[in-house]
């Protein structure tokens, strides 16, 4: 059996051998056609089909260039996760990325931050499913929805990581058709060869009080909701420690996620804006709908509504497989309890898939009983961690490639753009992405709930650095070394 160098060390298994022991460790059962769906797919998610509606609102035709910008901060973003990766590749990602270059506290805080940031997500993604199954069979209760989603992705998730690559495939084929799909006939209807519907010129893009109607102010608030929309692209770093080729999976999902972010985001901002003015009340609730019900297609709102809901399943699943094998790598690490860093004979951390499906489950019920206090906190308190974990990604990059220069510089598969000053930019971006949101009520409420959190993280991990030992470590590895079985 083959053995290949990873950077999660299993946990030893606390007693005695058996099926379901620590001495098991994840499969390589991920295919490559599995690696670069995911990648293509992750890209296209609930809130970009729902999310880009308030934006638009918030900064008219000028929400083209919040997405532009924020789109390069996230290609120079992932370009630097995508160089760590594909030199170490690891189902801790940025967090492991995080503890070699920084410590152990720094891989604690970006480890659990994320764990967070993804279970709160399954909760508010599990919630708006159900709301569409709701109102397609209104005699249906949300909370039989939300059971039914979160046992089928948790039991899916458990028998093997070939069923979620496979899940996500073809959830992640029928995101790409829709968006490409749309993307065409958008296309079409802007050079005015859809019959009956007339080409609009720069009518929609001029009109209205012009390509910034609201000023620098509206872009400002058009580039924080553009930001938020990007997150979760980390996804595929992730799942590329269990794929055949952990190295070239990598590279090829982060060579191509500039045309991807261009095509997907940009240039659907584009013909919607385009197409149909940015002040129509029907943007807000869903531009997407919009453009289709304007270009004539028949139940536009359902064949929306249909294309959302396979995101927000396809975004489910993909969050509890990313908490899961987080939590794994945090708890191979000596960064959490270790009874759940178990590791089926299949190569899955089953008790860790409960774990944050059981995370998930819970912060919908919050959800549902108090949605404007606890399930409010707890939205928070996420509310900057994609940016949190994105400033541990370039410091942690900034540091690791001075490193890797000089101790291997042969595992410089995927290089940052003209480092160190592209690395700098990107920290530069980020920071100002957080002053921002000191601007607007709302973002400086989750920022200092963020902040919070963070804070209590980065306390915990020092203590822990400090005064307890390391739990987890394989007897004869270094500090991050370990091995993935390759099979199932």
């Amino acid at each position: 059996m083959t053995r290949t160098e990873l950077s999660d060390a299993p946990p030893p298994s606390p007693g005695g051998s058996g099926g379901d022991r620590g001495e098991h460790a994840l499969s390589h059962g991920l295919k490559q056609r599995h690696l670069s769906m995911i990648a293509l797919g992750g890209v296209i998610g609930a809130g970009l089909f729902v999310g880009s509606g308030a934006g638009i609102a918030a900064a008219g035709p000028s929400i083209v260039l919040a997405y532009a910008a924020s789109g390069l901060l996230v290609m120079l973003v992932m370009r630097m996760l995508g160089e760590m990766s594909a030199a170490n590749p690891a189902s801790g990602s940025f967090s492991v990325h995080a503890e070699r270059a920084l410590g152990p506290w720094a891989g604690f805080t970006a480890g659990w931050i994320y764990w967070t940031l993804l279970c709160v997500a399954i909760a508010t993604e599990a919630t708006a499913a159900a709301d569409i199954m709701v109102g397609w069979l209104p005699g249906s209760e949300p909370w039989m929805w939300v059971a039914l989603f979160m046992a089928l992705f948790c039991l899916s998730n458990l028998v093997a990581v070939r069923n979620f690559g496979e899940t996500e495939f073809w959830f992640a084929a029928l995101k790409v058709f829709a968006i490409t799909a749309f993307l065409l006939l958008g296309l079409f209807a802007v050079v005015g060869l859809v019959p009956g519907v007339d080409a609009p010129g720069t009518s929609n893009l001029t009109g209205s009080g012009g390509f910034l109607p609201e000023g620098a102010n509206g872009l400002v608030i058009g580039l924080l909701a553009s930001v938020f929309a990007y997150g979760g692209l980390e996804t595929v770093t992730i799942a590329a420690a269990e794929s055949e080729d952990p190295v070239r999976g990598v590279a090829k999902a982060v060579r191509t996620a500039m045309w991807r972010i261009a095509v997907f985001y940009v240039g659907s901002m584009l013909v919607i804006v385009t197409l149909i003015p940015w002040d129509d009340k029907s943007v807000v609730s869903g531009p997407y709908a919009a453009v289709l019900d304007h270009l004539g297609i028949p139940a536009a709102a359902q064949v929306m509504n249909t294309v959302v809901l396979v995101a927000l399943l396809s975004a489910m699943n993909a969050n509890i497989y990313g908490a899961s094998r987080m939590a794994f790598s945090l708890i191979a690490r000596g960064q959490g309890p270790r009874f759940l860093g178990r590791v089926s004979a299949s190569g899955v951390p089953r008790p860790a898939v409960i774990a944050s499906s059981v995370f998930g489950f819970v912060a919908v019920l919050l959800n549902f009983w108090w949605p404007q206090t606890v399930f409010q906190w707890l939205l928070n308190m996420v509310g900057a961690a994609t940016l949190v974990v994105w400033g541990f990604i370039s410091v942690s990059q900034l540091v690791s490639r001075r490193r890797l220069e000089r101790e291997a510089p042969e595992k410089l598969v995927v290089r940052m753009w003209a480092f160190p000053v592209l690395t700098w930019v990107a920290i530069l971006g980020i920071l100002t992405v957080l002053g921002l949101m000191l601007r607007e009520g709302d973002t400086r409420t989750q920022l200092a709930f963020t902040a919070c959190l963070t804070m209590v993280l980065i306390v915990i991990g020092l203590f822990r650095q400090k005064y307890l030992p390391r739990e987890g470590r394989a007897a004869g590895t270094d500090r991050d070394g370990g091995s993935v079985r390759r099979g199932d």
